[in-house]
């Protein structure tokens, strides 16, 4: 059995443990965001279009959150290593047959399917593993802190690295990269990693909710990427989607009424504090990634930048975000979780609009930087008050089903953001590209003052400090109470019963 860390800092044999994990979230983030710089090199590459790669690109981040949640549920049946490593085997084979792939459809079963089928096998163990070895809440904090840090520092560098990459050597050499960082977490965690406890091939799974919520996902998804092509086909498939979805949540419900376990509980959709946070989270997440893959396009497409140049500019939301997000603990301390949500979505859309703006009246590159960096800002202060809004909801026993549910809605969000910003511009990027260009935006700032709105209704008393790293621990059903180190259960109304005083006022 792996070595334990019960107080004070962990042990040397847990800090090996940390690397191969930080680095299985650093590769991951790398991943759904250095391929955006890449679009130019690919698309002529393979004789597809700028819509081919954003359809790649869409159903590698559809994946992960149509499988997210099973990917979770898997580990107790076939035990959290086991899934690790099946996880990192399909992620770098699906690096390896992108990287020598000759047309479109080698790239989407090797980045799309396989990476994203890996990324979702590999990831929940990642924070289960985490949560049961490091058993203090320090050191857990720590943990997580250097887990998300490193996860954060690969979205964030994503574009640049990437496109220093496929600058200096080829868009292949990116996909290389990857396969070589998933090698060296292999024989890292081949050494360190152990799990806690035995797998539990009995246990039973949910294999028609896995289905019929991925099917019911991908369906919404892919009727958004036919808009531009058959308005008809977009509403069947968007219809079929609903029903499908639908269906799944009978079938759990009629799985909670016979005693029999589903893939989640009706009732984590039944507290409207957690409800809300998860309509902010989707709603940064696609609006975010939608920022992203939009002014990447145009980047490239219209202005004819390279991709360093086009992963140096994105740069600047960079920098914005990670200036915003280290100073999220420090601002959760002083101002509610709401007040936080709702500055961030003010921010980004104001960062919207002045992009719009000043690019719409200067063709130099310095136009882009200060609505970026706006839009960074913003995106950082929300994205820990969300989380923790939503994790906070729930008790002890939920915390696993909660997180799996928050990665799944914020990558279901990042997958949106690229098919719907993505459709807007890709159908009139090469007849009239400032106006899609502007239209698409346009459509992103709404979704933010959606997301204002949204965020507005959430209760604003100031909770308690949120833990380092700023994300969930994903606690495992099978980790004792007192190991946790879980924030203390909010009522439905927003108030943390085990840290509110007399003190805890509206903003």
């Amino acid at each position: 059995m792996a070595e334990k860390v019960t107080s004070g800092r962990p042990s040397r044999a847990l800090r090996r443990v940390l690397i191969p994990l930080a680095l299985a979230q650093f590769i991951c983030s790398f991943a759904g965001s250095n391929m955006n710089v890449m679009i130019n090199e690919i698309a002529k590459d393979l004789g597809t279009t700028v819509q081919g790669i954003q359809l790649a690109i869409t159903l590698f981040l559809l994946v992960m959150a149509a499988l997210m949640i099973p990917g979770g549920k898997l580990t107790d049946k076939f035990g959290r290593k086991r899934c690790l490593n099946l996880g990192l085997a399909v992620f770098g084979l699906g690096a390896l047959i992108s990287s020598f792939a000759q047309g479109l459809p080698t790239l989407i079963i090797g980045y799309s399917i396989l990476e994203g089928i890996g990324t979702a096998l590999l990831i929940p163990p990642v924070y289960i593993l985490t949560t049961m070895l490091f058993t203090d809440i320090t050191s857990r904090a720590r943990a997580f802190g250097a887990i998300n840090g490193m996860g954060g520092i690969g979205a964030a560098t994503g574009p640049l690295i990437g496109g220093i990459i496929a600058t200096a050597i080829s868009w292949r050499a990116a996909f290389v990269f990857q396969a070589a960082i998933i090698v060296v977490i292999v024989l890292l965690s081949r050494r360190d990693v152990r799990d806690p406890l035995p797998a539990e091939p009995d246990r039973p799974f949910d294999y028609t909710g896995a289905a019929l919520s991925a099917l019911g996902l991908v369906l919404i998804v892919m009727g958004i990427l036919a808009a531009d092509n058959n308005g008809w086909l977009m509403l069947g498939l968007m219809v079929a989607g609903a029903l499908v979805l639908a269906w799944f949540f009978l079938t759990v419900r009629a799985k909670e009424r016979s005693g029999r376990e589903p893939l989640l509980t009706l009732d984590l959709f039944r507290n409207r504090t957690s409800n809300l946070g998860l309509v902010t989270q989707n709603m940064q997440w696609l609006v975010l990634l939608g920022i992203s893959f939009t002014i990447s396009a145009y980047l490239q497409v219209v202005r004819g930048y390279n991709s360093i140049e086009t992963g140096l500019i994105l740069t600047a939301a960079t920098v914005g975000l990670l200036l915003s997000s280290a100073a999220a603990e420090r601002l959760a301390k002083r101002r509610a979780q709401r007040t936080l949500v709702m500055a961030g979505f003010v921010l980004t859309a104001t960062g919207i609009v002045l992009g719009i703006a000043l690019v719409s009246v200067s063709t130099s590159v310095w136009a882009f930087l200060p609505g970026l960096f706006l839009i960074g800002v913003g995106v950082g202060a929300m994205l820990t008050p969300s989380v923790n809004v939503v994790q906070s909801a729930f008790p002890d026993e939920k915390q696993g089903e909660i997180s799996g549910l928050s990665r799944s809605v914020s990558n279901l969000g990042s997958s949106l953001g690229t098919a719907i910003a993505g459709t807007i511009l890709v159908a009139g990027i090469t007849k009239t590209p400032e106006r899609s260009y502007a239209l698409a935006l346009t459509v992103l700032a709404a979704i933010a003052v959606g997301g204002l709105i949204a965020a507005s209704f959430l209760p604003s008393t100031r909770p308690a400090a949120p833990a380092a790293d700023g994300l969930p621990t994903t606690p495992h059903p099978h980790a004792k109470r007192s190991e946790r180190g879980i924030p203390g259960f909010t009522s439905p109304d927003g108030v943390d019963k085990s840290t509110a005083t007399p003190d805890s006022k509206a903003d």
